[in-house]
């Protein structure tokens, strides 16, 4: 079998490509993707060379973890039929390219246990549910406090804001810096920082990615708040100690979702406690992957760039 891919060759060099994949073996799936999503915290280290050493790094790769598509080939047992539509987090089913995350090809070859059924009728926005589950990881489970201020209003925060709403929390305040990401109809305040002169907060979750800024954070804390470190850093974390201590301050890092969070998610999404709408402000041909890329990592106004697969098996 071949598949029409994006490959990133090194950093900046990206393009697209005709590529064997692997045959399906017993409990593997064959995926035609409609929709893959580009993620603007580890795709972007990798398109610009930021990444840090990382398990199986290596190019040439084929990037995306975030795929909706339609099983066309189910091996037997593994409890898919031909016409489901699935969510699968990538694959490393490629001939001569690493699999990092391997989501971004017109086809793929999954291990069945890693993908999730989901709605039909979700078509670009099924894409979204890892994005979904991260923020749910995040979020849920015991003693993890909801969020009072969240700082980020890229998908990932307004996911975050959403899961703190849909769970009946008061609505949190967001933090944005960027104009153009502050403007909108939103259940919940989003405020410069310097607009906002809080330092009670009990739990800060920042998606932000700046390290630089957990100083100020610190100082935004009630005694014994707590910081959620829900982003991904490159720069080394660090803050002066007097401050945290005098706030016994507490720190946490948030991980990749588990396949319970993509089960609980796809559930609030079914239910409509949670919405997808309104992340998605672009989409692009893989022809125009190149240029979809950039402007996914380098315009603010994109909050959520997919990739529409359709035609290209």
């Amino acid at each position: 079998m071949q598949a029409t891919a994006v490959i990133l060759k090194g950093p900046r060099d990206l393009g697209l490509e005709t590529l064997n994949v692997n045959a399906p073996t017993d409990g593997d799936l064959v995926i035609e993707v409609s929709h893959s999503g580009i993620s603007t915290g580890t795709e972007n280290l990798f398109w610009s060379g930021k990444m840090p050493p990382f398990p199986g790094k290596g190019y040439p790769l084929v990037p995306g973890y975030e795929a909706a598509g339609e099983v066309v080939e189910a091996t037997s047992g593994s409890g898919f039929k031909a016409g489901d539509r699935v969510f699968v987090p990538g694959a490393n089913c490629y001939d001569g390219a690493f699999g990092l995350f391997g989501g971004a090809s017109s086809l793929l070859v999954s291990d069945a246990a890693r993908v999730i059924k989901i709605d039909a009728a979700m078509r670009a926005e099924g894409a979204l549910l890892a994005l979904a589950a991260t923020a749910r990881h995040a979020i849920a489970g015991p003693g993890k406090a909801v969020p009072d201020l969240i700082v980020g209003h890229g998908v990932l925060g307004r996911l975050l804001a959403r899961l703190t709403i849909a769970a009946g929390a008061p609505a949190p305040t967001v933090w944005e810096i960027d104009p153009i990401r502050t403007t909108g109809d939103f259940e919940y305040n989003v405020v410069h920082p310097d607009a906002d002169p809080r330092r009670d907060y009990k739990s800060i979750y920042d998606v932000s990615g700046n390290a630089s800024i957990l100083g100020d954070l610190i100082g935004r804390l009630v005694k014994g708040g707590e910081i959620v470190l829900a982003g991904f850093y490159t720069d080394p974390i660090n803050f002066a100690f007097p401050p945290a201590f005098m706030k016994e301050a507490r720190l946490r890092v948030s991980a990749e979702w588990t396949p319970d969070d993509l089960i609980a998610t796809r559930a609030l999404i079914d239910s409509s406690a949670l919405s997808l709408d309104g992340l998605i402000t672009h989409i692009a041909k893989p022809t125009d992957a190149a240029v979809a890329y950039e402007t996914a990592f380098t315009d603010k106004s994109c909050l959520k760039m997919i990739l529409d697969w359709k035609g290209h098996a």
